[in-house]
């Protein structure tokens, strides 16, 4: 991308020039998101396990917790990346560094998601249903 001066910025330029600075904005929130997350998410882990003294309960909801907290981040910096790629630089190469970039973190969102429930996400509702007493 170009750097030029805001003024000298005019059609396609100007609306290149802003979608980049949403795509990084978004990228930041992503990245402040894992990291607030993280501190936070430990500071209660912390605070439960001095409370409560059951390491392993804790230690379940400390692993639940952040790993929601990674996974909204993620979500974040998928956005990010599409937005930018989509608005900002249209290339084939963009694109398959896009979809490369996706597919991994599709491919940790899954994993992430197995880790925090315990099933894959298309199972939802089916695990819903089984822990409804009849």
């Amino acid at each position: 991308m170009k750097k030029l001066p805001l003024e000298s910025l005019t059609g396609h330029d100007w609306v290149e020039h802003l979608f980049h600075w949403i795509a990084l904005g978004i990228e930041y929130l992503g990245v402040s998101i894992i990291v607030i997350g993280a501190l936070v998410s430990t500071t209660f882990f912390i605070y439960r396990l001095i409370n409560e003294k059951s390491l392993d309960k804790c230690y379940q909801k400390y692993r639940s917790t952040f790993g929601k907290t990674v996974l909204l981040g993620l979500e974040f910096l998928v956005a990010s990346d599409i937005i930018n790629t989509v608005a900002v630089g249209l290339t084939f190469k963009d694109l398959g560094v896009l979809g490369l970039l996706i597919l991994i973190r599709t491919f940790l969102s899954f994993a992430l998601e197995v880790e925090i429930n315990g099933h894959w996400p298309w199972r939802g509702s089916e695990m819903t249903l089984k822990s409804i007493p009849k």
